[in-house]
Parts: structure tokens; C-alpha cells; sequence
């Protein structure tokens, strides 16, 4: 992983694991756009299922990325500045894909600073609530038969430490979240929820819009 912290931004190849981005940002006050849980496929299932647990809008954290297409052919899309639109936008188009246009081989993250941040669970009710400040990761997740609601947030300190009066829950630990999902991890009723979808094993991906398999056939 190549770590450009002047620039805020973060190259990882695709098998690279979330838990391990995390360590190699140890110590820079920088953060990636998922939180503190490990979940197949690495980095590059990450990006092939649109984020996970994200309150904002995660194809924006994505500045490039090189895949692979259904045909076999090598793209290199986007690069490493916010501002890099030449030609056709294959980023956004391929974050959330759900692999329908190809696998991805490396990804360019940008990084958002923080001088603290927070992890934290309480039970969860079946809602999602309506906090502030907004986390930048929500999600639930069913262990032990119970529902337990995480959050995770960075920034500021004083915003941090508003958000951990608002939810008032126990502090977390960075979680494997993998043994849920031996089939891979899809859309349905499962373990995990997010503000997105329902995330279970061996569930599928969401019916695409013509234009992207339209799409998919042109790469």
C-alpha cells in the first residue's frame, strides 16, 4: 500500500484487507472511508458493493481505480486528485457494482483527517436513529441473538466527544466480520444492516438498470 499523507490519499491493491488499511494509517491522523471491521473481499469487495456502513456518499471517497473487465480487459479509471474528469467517469459507475462491470485490481482512496474518533455499540431497537452530530458509520449487527447498533466517527475532538454523549454506548473493537459470510456477502436478510441494504451470506446483488449492462457488454 502506498500511503501519500501530504496528499490525503491512499493506493491499495484490491486484496488488501480493511483492518490491514487501517494499520498502515496508524499514527497519520488519517482515516479511509469504511470503518473498523474486516469483510470479504478486502478493499476491492469493498468498492464492488458500493461501501458499507457509510452515511455519505462513498463512490465521491473513490478517486481511481484500475480493474479488470468481463472481457478480460485492463481499466484504468479516475486517478489520484479530486478533480479528474477527463474523459468518461468509470469510477462511479463501477463502485457498487456489484462485479456486474468487472473486478477490481487496485483503489485509490482519499483520506479525511481526525484528531479523534470513536467506536461504540448499545443495543439495537430495529431503527436506525436520527443523531448529532451524523456519524459517518452506522451499521447493526446480530451477535450472540441480540442486535447491537455500532457507530463509527472521527474528526474533531470536541465533535467526537458530542457524538459519545449522544449515542451513550460501550466502546467497540475493530471486528472480523468475515465467518458471517463463508458464501460471500450479498444483499438479503442476514447478521448485518446498514442504512443501504441487509447484508447476507451467499446473497446476491441488486438488479441492475439496462444502462449498466449495456454497459458491461461495451467493456
Amino acid at each position: 500500500m502506498e500511503l501519500h499523507a501530504a496528499d490525503q490519499y491512499l493506493v491499495a491493491p484490491a486484496e488488501a484487507g480493511l483492518l490491514a488499511v487501517y494499520g498502515r494509517l496508524a499514527g497519520s491522523g488519517l482515516y479511509p472511508p469504511f470503518p473498523p471491521v474486516e469483510l470479504p473481499g478486502g478493499v476491492g469487495g469493498l468498492v464492488e458493493r458500493g461501501g458499507f456502513g457509510q452515511t455519505f456518499f462513498f463512490p465521491g471517497e473513490v478517486l481511481g481505480l484500475t480493474f479488470k473487465t468481463p472481457k478480460g480487459r485492463v481499466v484504468r479509471a479516475g486517478g489520484v486528485v479530486v478533480k479528474n474528469v477527463q474523459g468518461y467517469d468509470l469510477v462511479r459507475p463501477f463502485v457498487g457494482s456489484f462485479g456486474l462491470l468487472g473486478e477490481a485490481l487496485e483503489v485509490v482512496f482519499r483520506l479525511r483527517p481526525g484528531r479523534a474518533s470513536a467506536f461504540l455499540k448499545r443495543p439495537f431497537t430495529g431503527e436506525f436513529p436520527q443523531l448529532a452530530p451524523t456519524p459517518r458509520f452506522l451499521f447493526a449487527l446480530l451477535e450472540g441473538g441480540s442486535w447491537w447498533l455500532y457507530v463509527f466517527h472521527f474528526g474533531h475532538e470536541k465533535e467526537v466527544a458530542r457524538l459519545q454523549e449522544a449515542f451513550a454506548g460501550e466502546e467497540a473493537k475493530p471486528l472480523d466480520l468475515r465467518p458471517l459470510f463463508p458464501q460471500g456477502m450479498g444483499v438479503g436478510e442476514g447478521p448485518l444492516k446498514d442504512l443501504r441494504f441487509s447484508w447476507a451470506d451467499g446473497g446476491g446483488a441488486p438488479e441492475p438498470p439496462e444502462v449498466f449492462r449495456k454497459l458491461a457488454q461495451a467493456l
